[in-house]
């Protein structure tokens, strides 16, 4: 439990620090972000990213151990990150599906 709450703090952080962009037509939104700030998608892609490396490494470390070249602890440790990762990116799914749902029911 202690990872997947580390995992959603890391990216509650990087949301945080996303700026909303200012509406008008003047305004580019690449001007509106401040230098080195990463925009939604970015930061979406990466925990993507992290949720996929975290997926391969256990995929490593199982097939490892059946060839006998891996102790048990570290196919456990790799396979609770696996499954920690799994149930998050499920969960951002139901999310984001619940989400849309929303906004589909929204009266025009």
């Amino acid at each position: 439990m202690d990872s997947q709450a580390s995992f959603a703090a890391k990216l509650y952080d990087q949301a945080a620090r996303l700026q909303p962009l200012q509406s008008g037509p003047e305004v580019a939104p690449a001007e509106t972000a401040p230098l080195g700030a990463a925009s939604f998608a970015e930061t979406l892609a990466k925990a993507a990213q992290e949720i996929t490396d975290t997926l391969q490494r256990g995929e490593n470390v199982a097939q490892a151990a059946t060839r006998g070249q891996g102790d048990a602890q570290a196919v456990v440790e790799a396979l609770t990150a696996t499954e920690l990762a799994l149930q998050t990116a499920v969960t951002v799914r139901d999310r984001v599906v619940e989400a849309y749902q929303e906004v589909l029911r929204m009266p025009v």
